[in-house]
Protein backbone atom coordinates (compact mmCIF):
# COMPACT_ATOMS: atom_id res chain seq x y z
CA UNK A 1 0.00 0.00 0.00
CA UNK A 2 3.00 2.50 0.96
CA UNK A 3 4.69 1.76 -2.23
CA UNK A 4 1.67 2.46 -4.47
CA UNK A 5 0.91 5.67 -2.41
CA UNK A 6 5.13 6.57 -2.94
CA UNK A 7 4.36 6.01 -6.93
CA UNK A 8 1.31 7.90 -6.89
CA UNK A 9 2.27 10.98 -5.25
CA UNK A 10 5.03 10.89 -7.80
CA UNK A 11 3.16 10.20 -10.84
CA UNK A 12 0.89 13.40 -9.67
CA UNK A 13 3.73 15.39 -8.97
CA UNK A 14 5.62 15.15 -12.65
CA UNK A 15 2.71 15.08 -14.57
CA UNK A 16 1.89 18.75 -12.87
CA UNK A 17 5.33 19.64 -13.26
CA UNK A 18 5.52 18.70 -17.00
CA UNK A 19 2.21 20.80 -17.49
CA UNK A 20 3.83 24.11 -16.15
CA UNK A 21 6.76 23.21 -17.90
CA UNK A 22 5.15 23.08 -21.41
CA UNK A 23 2.69 26.25 -20.49
CA UNK A 24 5.91 28.13 -19.61
CA UNK A 25 7.75 26.58 -22.92
CA UNK A 26 4.61 27.87 -24.88
CA UNK A 27 4.52 31.88 -23.30
CA UNK A 28 8.27 32.43 -22.94
CA UNK A 29 8.95 33.39 -25.97
CA UNK A 30 6.02 35.30 -26.83
CA UNK A 31 7.40 37.50 -24.50
CA UNK A 32 10.20 37.90 -25.92
CA UNK A 33 10.68 41.16 -27.88
CA UNK A 34 9.95 40.59 -31.80
CA UNK A 35 8.87 37.37 -33.30
CA UNK A 36 10.43 34.93 -36.01
CA UNK A 37 8.39 36.32 -38.73
CA UNK A 38 9.61 40.11 -38.19
CA UNK A 39 13.21 38.52 -38.17
CA UNK A 40 12.68 36.43 -40.97
CA UNK A 41 11.57 39.43 -42.82
CA UNK A 42 14.61 41.67 -41.61
CA UNK A 43 17.09 38.95 -43.23
CA UNK A 44 15.13 38.84 -46.36
CA UNK A 45 14.23 42.63 -47.12
CA UNK A 46 12.50 42.94 -50.35
CA UNK A 47 12.33 39.09 -51.20
CA UNK A 48 9.04 38.37 -49.23
CA UNK A 49 5.38 40.23 -50.62
CA UNK A 50 3.01 41.09 -48.19
CA UNK A 51 0.57 38.24 -48.92
CA UNK A 52 3.04 35.72 -47.92
CA UNK A 53 4.12 37.36 -44.63
CA UNK A 54 0.79 37.09 -44.10
CA UNK A 55 0.84 33.29 -44.78
CA UNK A 56 3.40 32.78 -42.11
CA UNK A 57 1.85 34.67 -39.62
CA UNK A 58 -1.04 32.15 -40.14
CA UNK A 59 1.19 29.10 -40.86
CA UNK A 60 2.84 30.00 -37.53
CA UNK A 61 0.15 30.91 -35.24
CA UNK A 62 0.51 34.64 -35.15
CA UNK A 63 -1.65 36.15 -37.08
CA UNK A 64 -3.69 39.07 -34.86
CA UNK A 65 -6.98 37.46 -35.24
CA UNK A 66 -5.93 34.40 -33.01
CA UNK A 67 -5.88 35.01 -29.40
CA UNK A 68 -2.86 34.12 -27.07
CA UNK A 69 -5.29 31.90 -25.19
CA UNK A 70 -6.39 30.14 -28.43
CA UNK A 71 -2.84 30.01 -30.04
CA UNK A 72 -1.93 27.93 -26.83
CA UNK A 73 -5.00 25.62 -27.22
CA UNK A 74 -3.54 24.90 -30.67
CA UNK A 75 0.09 24.75 -29.50
CA UNK A 76 -1.52 21.61 -26.64
CA UNK A 77 -3.67 20.19 -29.87
CA UNK A 78 -0.29 20.25 -32.44
CA UNK A 79 2.36 19.10 -29.88
CA UNK A 80 -0.47 15.83 -28.97
CA UNK A 81 -0.76 14.96 -32.23
CA UNK A 82 3.15 15.14 -32.81
CA UNK A 83 3.64 18.02 -34.87
CA UNK A 84 5.96 20.71 -33.14
CA UNK A 85 5.86 22.83 -36.44
CA UNK A 86 8.01 23.77 -38.84
CA UNK A 87 11.04 25.88 -38.42
CA UNK A 88 11.62 29.32 -40.12
CA UNK A 89 15.27 29.34 -39.68
CA UNK A 90 15.89 25.75 -41.35
CA UNK A 91 13.92 26.81 -44.67
CA UNK A 92 10.51 25.20 -43.14
CA UNK A 93 11.72 22.13 -42.66
CA UNK A 94 9.49 20.17 -39.79
CA UNK A 95 11.06 20.62 -36.14
CA UNK A 96 10.95 17.42 -35.49
CA UNK A 97 13.77 16.49 -38.05
CA UNK A 98 15.64 19.33 -37.31
CA UNK A 99 15.87 18.06 -33.76
CA UNK A 100 16.40 14.21 -34.86
CA UNK A 101 19.46 15.67 -37.22
CA UNK A 102 21.29 17.10 -33.90
CA UNK A 103 19.84 14.75 -31.44
CA UNK A 104 22.27 11.91 -32.03
CA UNK A 105 25.53 14.08 -32.02
CA UNK A 106 24.74 15.37 -28.34
CA UNK A 107 23.47 12.28 -26.89
CA UNK A 108 26.16 10.51 -28.48
CA UNK A 109 28.98 12.88 -27.24
CA UNK A 110 28.16 14.01 -24.11
CA UNK A 111 26.42 10.71 -22.89
CA UNK A 112 28.83 8.45 -23.37
CA UNK A 113 31.30 11.38 -21.33
CA UNK A 114 28.81 11.13 -19.02
CA UNK A 115 28.88 7.80 -18.36
CA UNK A 116 32.59 7.51 -18.29
CA UNK A 117 32.73 10.41 -15.75
CA UNK A 118 30.83 8.81 -13.76
CA UNK A 119 32.34 5.32 -13.70
CA UNK A 120 35.60 6.81 -13.39
CA UNK A 121 34.87 8.70 -10.42
CA UNK A 122 32.87 6.82 -8.76
CA UNK A 123 35.48 3.86 -9.13
CA UNK A 124 38.22 6.19 -7.80
CA UNK A 125 36.02 8.26 -5.11
CA UNK A 126 35.30 4.76 -3.25
CA UNK A 127 38.96 3.76 -3.62
CA UNK A 128 40.22 6.96 -2.17
CA UNK A 129 37.61 7.06 0.60
CA UNK A 130 38.44 3.20 1.29
CA UNK A 131 41.95 4.17 1.69
CA UNK A 132 41.57 7.31 3.31
CA UNK A 133 44.78 9.38 4.97
CA UNK A 134 46.77 7.61 2.21
CA UNK A 135 48.69 9.21 -0.76
CA UNK A 136 45.50 8.74 -2.86
CA UNK A 137 44.01 11.78 -1.25
CA UNK A 138 45.89 13.83 -3.60
CA UNK A 139 43.54 12.88 -6.32
CA UNK A 140 40.30 14.81 -4.69
CA UNK A 141 42.01 18.27 -4.60
CA UNK A 142 43.60 17.58 -8.78
CA UNK A 143 40.52 16.65 -10.02
CA UNK A 144 38.55 19.43 -7.96
CA UNK A 145 40.97 22.04 -9.87
CA UNK A 146 39.88 20.38 -13.10
CA UNK A 147 36.51 21.18 -12.45
CA UNK A 148 36.84 24.53 -11.50
CA UNK A 149 38.82 25.60 -14.98
CA UNK A 150 35.97 27.49 -17.04
CA UNK A 151 35.29 24.74 -19.69
CA UNK A 152 36.30 27.57 -22.69
CA UNK A 153 39.41 27.26 -21.37
CA UNK A 154 40.37 23.92 -20.81
CA UNK A 155 38.91 23.41 -24.02
CA UNK A 156 40.77 25.99 -25.83
CA UNK A 157 44.26 24.47 -24.10
CA UNK A 158 43.34 21.45 -25.50
CA UNK A 159 42.84 22.65 -28.70
CA UNK A 160 46.15 24.43 -28.77
CA UNK A 161 48.24 21.32 -27.32
CA UNK A 162 46.06 18.00 -28.92
CA UNK A 163 45.26 19.76 -32.28
CA UNK A 164 47.49 22.61 -32.98
CA UNK A 165 50.54 21.56 -31.23
CA UNK A 166 50.98 17.99 -31.36
CA UNK A 167 48.73 17.09 -34.12
CA UNK A 168 46.79 13.82 -32.87
CA UNK A 169 43.28 14.80 -32.80
CA UNK A 170 41.47 17.54 -35.46
CA UNK A 171 40.17 21.03 -34.11
CA UNK A 172 36.90 20.78 -34.85
CA UNK A 173 33.57 19.50 -36.09
CA UNK A 174 31.90 16.15 -35.91
CA UNK A 175 33.62 14.56 -38.49
CA UNK A 176 35.75 15.97 -41.38
CA UNK A 177 34.57 18.47 -44.57
CA UNK A 178 33.47 16.15 -47.53
CA UNK A 179 32.55 12.89 -45.46
CA UNK A 180 28.92 11.78 -46.10
CA UNK A 181 27.25 10.54 -42.69
CA UNK A 182 27.26 6.58 -43.02
CA UNK A 183 27.43 3.56 -41.08
CA UNK A 184 31.05 2.24 -42.45
CA UNK A 185 33.92 1.60 -40.13
CA UNK A 186 35.94 4.49 -41.72
CA UNK A 187 33.29 6.88 -40.66
CA UNK A 188 32.70 5.85 -37.71
CA UNK A 189 36.19 6.09 -36.37
CA UNK A 190 36.31 9.83 -38.05
CA UNK A 191 33.63 10.39 -35.54
CA UNK A 192 35.44 8.75 -32.70
CA UNK A 193 38.88 10.87 -33.64
CA UNK A 194 36.55 14.47 -33.89
CA UNK A 195 34.80 13.84 -30.32
CA UNK A 196 37.71 12.31 -28.72
CA UNK A 197 38.50 16.40 -27.37
CA UNK A 198 35.73 17.42 -26.43
CA UNK A 199 34.83 13.92 -24.63
CA UNK A 200 38.00 14.12 -22.92
CA UNK A 201 37.22 17.95 -21.74
CA UNK A 202 33.69 16.77 -20.56
CA UNK A 203 35.23 14.03 -18.61
CA UNK A 204 38.06 16.02 -17.04
CA UNK A 205 35.57 18.77 -16.19
CA UNK A 206 32.91 16.30 -14.43
CA UNK A 207 35.19 13.57 -12.99
CA UNK A 208 36.29 16.30 -9.55
CA UNK A 209 32.33 15.88 -8.43
CA UNK A 210 32.08 12.46 -9.16
CA UNK A 211 34.56 11.17 -6.90
CA UNK A 212 34.50 13.99 -4.01
CA UNK A 213 30.63 12.95 -3.66
CA UNK A 214 31.46 8.90 -3.54
CA UNK A 215 34.56 9.47 -1.65
CA UNK A 216 32.58 11.32 1.17
CA UNK A 217 29.90 9.43 1.48
CA UNK A 218 32.44 6.23 1.84
CA UNK A 219 33.79 7.77 4.67
CA UNK A 220 30.24 8.49 6.29
CA UNK A 221 29.53 4.79 5.43
CA UNK A 222 32.45 3.04 6.60
CA UNK A 223 31.79 4.22 10.00
CA UNK A 224 28.59 2.81 9.87
CA UNK A 225 28.04 -0.45 12.70
CA UNK A 226 27.04 -3.08 9.79
CA UNK A 227 30.37 -2.33 7.87
CA UNK A 228 32.56 -2.47 11.59
CA UNK A 229 30.55 -6.10 11.80
CA UNK A 230 31.91 -6.89 8.83
CA UNK A 231 35.32 -5.96 9.25
CA UNK A 232 35.03 -8.07 12.80
CA UNK A 233 33.70 -11.01 11.25
CA UNK A 234 37.16 -10.89 9.10
CA UNK A 235 35.37 -10.85 5.78
CA UNK A 236 37.86 -9.96 2.78
CA UNK A 237 38.24 -6.53 2.39
CA UNK A 238 37.62 -6.35 -1.09
CA UNK A 239 34.23 -7.74 0.01
CA UNK A 240 33.44 -5.22 2.69
CA UNK A 241 34.58 -2.73 0.33
CA UNK A 242 32.05 -3.85 -2.48
CA UNK A 243 28.91 -5.71 -0.87
CA UNK A 244 29.05 -3.28 2.42
CA UNK A 245 30.50 0.31 1.80
CA UNK A 246 30.56 1.04 -1.83
CA UNK A 247 27.19 -0.44 -2.45
CA UNK A 248 25.65 1.76 -0.02
CA UNK A 249 27.66 4.85 -0.44
CA UNK A 250 27.02 4.36 -4.06
CA UNK A 251 23.11 5.74 -3.46
CA UNK A 252 23.39 9.17 -3.79
CA UNK A 253 25.72 8.69 -7.00
CA UNK A 254 23.04 6.73 -8.84
CA UNK A 255 20.56 9.44 -8.06
CA UNK A 256 22.74 11.92 -9.53
CA UNK A 257 23.91 10.05 -12.45
CA UNK A 258 20.21 9.95 -13.26
CA UNK A 259 19.59 13.49 -13.29
CA UNK A 260 23.28 13.96 -15.39
CA UNK A 261 21.99 11.66 -17.93
CA UNK A 262 18.64 14.08 -18.37
CA UNK A 263 20.31 17.09 -19.13
CA UNK A 264 22.55 15.40 -21.68
CA UNK A 265 19.82 16.26 -24.35
CA UNK A 266 20.83 19.90 -22.92
CA UNK A 267 24.09 19.57 -24.06
CA UNK A 268 26.96 21.31 -23.54
CA UNK A 269 26.42 24.44 -25.17
CA UNK A 270 29.86 26.04 -24.42
CA UNK A 271 31.68 22.43 -25.68
CA UNK A 272 29.69 22.79 -28.84
CA UNK A 273 30.59 26.85 -29.45
CA UNK A 274 34.43 26.06 -28.86
CA UNK A 275 34.79 22.70 -31.00
CA UNK A 276 32.12 23.57 -33.66
CA UNK A 277 29.85 20.80 -33.06
CA UNK A 278 26.69 19.85 -34.63
CA UNK A 279 24.46 19.09 -31.36
CA UNK A 280 21.63 20.20 -29.80
CA UNK A 281 23.09 23.22 -27.77
CA UNK A 282 24.36 24.92 -30.50
CA UNK A 283 20.92 24.76 -32.19
CA UNK A 284 19.27 26.08 -29.08
CA UNK A 285 21.48 28.86 -29.53
CA UNK A 286 21.27 29.82 -33.37
CA UNK A 287 17.08 29.06 -32.37
CA UNK A 288 16.98 31.72 -30.32
CA UNK A 289 19.14 34.15 -32.08
CA UNK A 290 16.73 33.96 -35.15
CA UNK A 291 13.74 33.96 -32.21
CA UNK A 292 12.64 30.65 -34.60
CA UNK A 293 9.63 29.96 -31.94
CA UNK A 294 8.78 26.71 -32.96
CA UNK A 295 12.45 25.26 -32.76
CA UNK A 296 13.06 26.81 -29.63
CA UNK A 297 9.75 24.94 -28.03
CA UNK A 298 10.44 21.95 -29.85
CA UNK A 299 14.23 21.36 -27.99
CA UNK A 300 12.56 22.92 -24.98
CA UNK A 301 10.04 20.03 -24.98
CA UNK A 302 12.90 17.31 -25.55
CA UNK A 303 14.75 19.10 -22.69
CA UNK A 304 12.13 19.43 -20.10
CA UNK A 305 11.00 15.98 -20.88
CA UNK A 306 14.09 14.32 -21.15
CA UNK A 307 14.78 15.61 -17.24
CA UNK A 308 11.80 14.89 -15.94
CA UNK A 309 12.01 11.11 -17.50
CA UNK A 310 15.14 11.18 -15.75
CA UNK A 311 14.03 12.01 -12.00
CA UNK A 312 11.24 9.33 -12.77
CA UNK A 313 13.75 7.13 -13.35
CA UNK A 314 16.16 8.67 -10.30
CA UNK A 315 12.52 8.20 -7.78
CA UNK A 316 12.42 4.43 -9.29
CA UNK A 317 15.89 3.50 -8.64
CA UNK A 318 16.38 5.36 -5.68
CA UNK A 319 13.40 3.68 -3.80
CA UNK A 320 14.32 0.07 -5.28
CA UNK A 321 17.52 0.05 -3.91
CA UNK A 322 16.93 1.90 -0.42
CA UNK A 323 13.40 1.12 0.41
CA UNK A 324 13.21 3.56 3.48
CA UNK A 325 12.48 6.33 1.18
CA UNK A 326 9.08 4.45 0.18
CA UNK A 327 8.19 4.54 3.41
CA UNK A 328 9.18 8.30 4.27
CA UNK A 329 7.52 9.61 1.15
CA UNK A 330 4.30 7.50 2.23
Amino acid sequence: MNTLRFFARRVAFYLFTAWAAITINFFLPRFMKGDPISAYLARNQGRVSPEAADSLRILFGLNSDRSLLQQYGDYWGLMVSGDLGRSLSRGLAPVTEVISSALPWTIGLVGIATILSFGIGTLIGSLVGWNRGSRADVLVPISTFFSTVPYFWMGLIAIAVFATGLGWFPASHAYGRGSIPSWDVGFILEVIKHGTLPALTIVLASLGGWILGMRNMMITILDEDYVTVAQAKGLPARRVLTRYAARNAVLPQVQSFALALGFIVGGTLVMELVFSYPGVGKLLLDATNAKDYPLMQGLFLVITLTVLVANILADVAYAVLDPRTRQTEA
